[in-house]
């Protein structure tokens, strides 16, 4: 049991150094993006071109407007779950006690159940007692010989 907590926690332990990996690659790539576009630009102009600096003050209007459509978004959200818990009467999250409460309502009133059933079953009579055993019959049965005989057709002499 041991050995295959073990080799999971070497699997999970080497993807996320992987992925470790990809990310710090990919940051390394964008800082390296970065400086040789700043070299180039300086090597370029001594002063920002207009086009940079415009870019500059759109990218930082774009991220405003995701930061406040990133919070409108979570508010949404958080009023639905709201909404959802008032519909189903779910104010606050259960907590342990309650589902403890609920499952000592439930085996009690199974305990009940299981009691009315048992005293309902004590008071019906067995079903082989019910029945009525049918009188004997009183009539004389033929016996196989006198059977055989009155059937037999008779013989002339």
């Amino acid at each position: 049991m041991s050995d295959e907590k073990s080799e999971k926690s070497k699997v999970t332990d080497k993807a996320s150094e992987i992925a470790k990996n990809i990310w710090l690659a990919g940051v390394g790539a964008y800082g390296r993006a970065v400086d040789e576009a700043q070299s180039n630009l300086k090597k370029a102009t001594p002063h920002p071109p207009k086009l940079f600096r415009d870019l500059v003050k759109a990218g930082s209007q774009l991220e405003e407007e995701a930061s406040e459509a990133r919070a409108a978004a979570l508010s949404s959200v958080e009023e639905r779950i709201a909404q959802v818990r008032e519909n189903f009467h779910m104010q606050r999250p259960a907590r342990m006690e309650d589902l403890a409460s609920l499952h000592k309502k439930v085996d009690k009133l199974t305990r009940k159940v299981d009691a009315l059933a048992r005293m309902i079953k004590e008071q019906q009579p067995p079903k082989a007692a019910s029945r009525k055993k049918a009188p004997a019959k009183t009539a004389t049965r033929k016996t196989a010989a006198s059977r055989s005989t009155a059937k037999a057709p008779k013989k002339k002499a």
